[in-house]
């Protein structure tokens, strides 16, 4: 048996006890169909190892020898992670393009009694899809961005404007990244691949006919750049601005970026890049201010003499209306939750 990926929206892969990579753990590392897990019927090293026999020596030996190495991984694979699997469990199986890989190991599931389906086209049919969603046709939501300067708060707002059920999404988390020079978050960043993966997962289930919030952007975010339908409806996007005091800032960036302030060299050094912006005089007095952990101050100084510039440049070139502006005096954990009421309901005033 074999399926077809159908619409994202559909997400046939969710009617399925269990989605099966088998590609190796590169491919699979690089991107997955969500909530995919990760059996790979060659190594990456396996996989090579093949690939060089068919194309130097000989189709029929690689196959051969493909055959025999993915018997022993199936073999691995059932007696290690598949045993508790009842008679009645349901998987669906995809390598890259629905090919040998997949086909074998199907087969042998088959073999044991399980209703075991093949994705037709593999990967790449899901790759397909994703990219015609946020590559070859419009986004089919009315977006609105939450703006504000650096330290307002805007990601911690998104959350609980998600929990008073304001549609939202993440770009910033699902781009493992807060969108600076100093934004860098443990673990590093997914493939570009893989966070469109997550924000087409993150779209789909999303009502059109209700707007959805993002946090104002730029068209990259770290090392990752946005998907034109989504940018394109971004720039598009009306603005509800967030407005807070420069001290309530620098005192929820010292709470907000804990993780990178525990590191004053590497503090240090990504400071340093700010050089050519700013100069080295103020460099130097930031990495002073780093070296004593005066974090307020390094954050107030960052704020006044780097973001919020940077900020009014990107401004500048950006004409879209700003449908509303929230101010607020506190940006403690007290403090937000009245002010994301207070941006549900001018967020529900828009039209």
């Amino acid at each position: 048996m074999s399926v077809g990926i159908g619409d994202l929206r559909d997400a046939v892969w969710r009617g399925f006890d269990d989605v099966i990579d088998v590609r190796a753990p590169s491919e699979f590392a690089e991107d997955h169909i969500p909530g995919a897990m990760s059996l790979p019927v060659l190594s990456d090293a396996e996989r090579a190892r093949v690939g060089m026999i068919y194309k130097q020596e000989s189709p029929f030996d690689a196959r051969k020898i493909g055959a025999a190495l993915v018997a022993r991984n199936a073999a691995r694979h059932i007696e290690d992670r598949l045993m508790d699997r009842g008679g009645g469990w349901r998987p669906l199986v995809y390598c890259w393009r629905g090919g040998q890989r997949s086909g074998s190991f199907a087969t042998i599931l088959r073999q044991i009694g399980w209703r075991v389906a093949v994705l037709e086209g593999g990967y790449r049919s899901y790759r397909r899809a994703v990219v015609a969603a946020l590559y070859d046709a419009a986004l089919p939501f009315r977006l609105i961005r939450l703006d504000g300067n650096t330290g307002t708060a805007k990601t911690d707002l998104l959350a609980l404007l998600a929990a008073r059920g304001v549609q939202v999404v993440d770009l910033e988390g699902l781009a493992g990244h807060r969108g600076s020079i100093l934004g860098a978050r443990a673990g590093g960043q997914p493939s570009q691949k893989g966070f469109e993966t997550a924000l087409a997962e993150a779209l789909r289930p999303l009502d059109p006919a209700r707007p959805v919030v993002v946090e104002a952007e730029s068209a990259r975010i770290g090392a990752l750049r946005l998907p034109p339908s989504l940018w394109a409806a971004m720039r598009n996007a009306p603005r509800v601005v967030v407005e807070a005091p420069v001290p309530a800032r620098a005192a929820y960036l010292a709470r907000a970026y804990t993780d990178l302030l525990a590191e004053p060299k590497e503090l240090s050094s990504l400071l340093a890049h700010l050089r050519p912006l700013v100069g080295g005089d103020r460099v130097a007095r930031w990495q002073a201010l780093a070296a004593a952990a005066a974090w307020q101050d390094l954050a107030a100084d960052l704020v006044q003499h780097h973001y919020d510039p940077a900020y009014a440049r990107a401004r500048k070139r950006d004409d879209t209306p700003v449908a509303a502006r929230v101010r607020a005096k506190g940006l403690d954990d007290a403090d937000l939750p009245a002010l994301a009421d207070r941006l549900a309901a001018a967020i529900a005033e828009l039209r």
